[in-house]
């Protein structure tokens, strides 16, 4: 298990949580093996490089970036969406972008999808069957894909705690989402993604481990989780989602392969 690592404020300690894993990360992402692929200052017209599905969704960029906002009614499935990037990406990853928290509450999840794909009865190409994702139910997507799950800017609804989360879908056959799905170990309390407060995040996936670091004007944290086991993510799409009535504003999107 890797521990969550509070760089801003455990400098003096940082040894005792996981220097290993910070020099991992920032060998990573110096690598000059990187090829950028894919970017987007998301200040102009999304439907350029995205497509959505949900049909309630706000999507409106301006010079600052894109600020995307779900459906206003909570627990009402055709309130969830999803912003997919048109291309696919194979391999290792390297995902940077700017999120800044444009609601405030204390419920419900952002989601960042990597690399999904459609799994039967569907299309492996998920664009294909995008009208049966006309209402984003959450339960069409963990079923029915296989792809890397990361939840943040998240909420417990009945106690408002905090966390961040990975998943991996689909389901397993006879099993629920919270046991079938998580990748151990998850994160509560971490501080971050404060409402109006702008944050980099950074994302790396190897065949090993999927690490996420967020950055922001108080504190820095990366996180990280063991892929080595749970099945195989190559190639697919990266997909945003917002559960409903949530909103937040993203920028300078990019992706790199090797």
């Amino acid at each position: 298990m890797k521990p969550v690592l509070t760089i801003s404020i455990l400098l003096c300690c940082i040894n005792l949580f996981g220097q290993d894993t910070i020099d991992t990360f920032n060998d990573l992402k110096a690598l000059k093996k990187w090829k950028l692929k894919f970017e987007n200052s998301l200040t102009n017209n999304w439907q350029d490089h995205w497509f959505l599905d949900g049909k309630r969704a706000k999507l409106e960029t301006n010079e600052k970036g894109m600020t995307f906002t779900a459906g206003p009614i909570e627990r009402n499935d055709s309130c969830h969406a999803v912003l997919w990037t048109t291309k696919s990406f194979k391999g290792d990853l390297k995902i940077e972008y700017e999120y800044t928290r444009t609601d405030t509450k204390q419920k419900w999840v952002n989601i960042l999808y990597l690399q999904a794909t459609g799994v039967e009865p569907y299309k492996k190409d998920i664009y294909k069957w995008k009208e049966a994702r006309t209402v984003p139910a959450m339960k069409t997507y963990y079923n029915y894909m296989n792809a890397l799950h990361i939840s943040y800017a998240a909420f417990n609804n009945n106690t408002g705690e905090e966390y961040v989360r990975a998943r991996k879908y689909p389901v397993k056959p006879g099993e629920n989402f919270n046991t079938s799905t998580e990748i151990s170990p998850a994160f509560t309390d971490t501080g971050l993604f404060l409402p109006n407060q702008t944050y980099q995040i950074t994302v790396i996936k190897t065949d090993e481990t999927l690490y996420f670091k967020v950055e922001g004007k108080d504190e820095s944290k990366l996180f990280s989780w063991d892929i080595s086991k749970i099945g195989s993510v190559k190639k697919g799409r990266i997909g945003l989602r917002h559960m409903f009535t949530r909103s937040a504003q993203y920028a300078n999107f990019k992706v790199f392969t090797k």
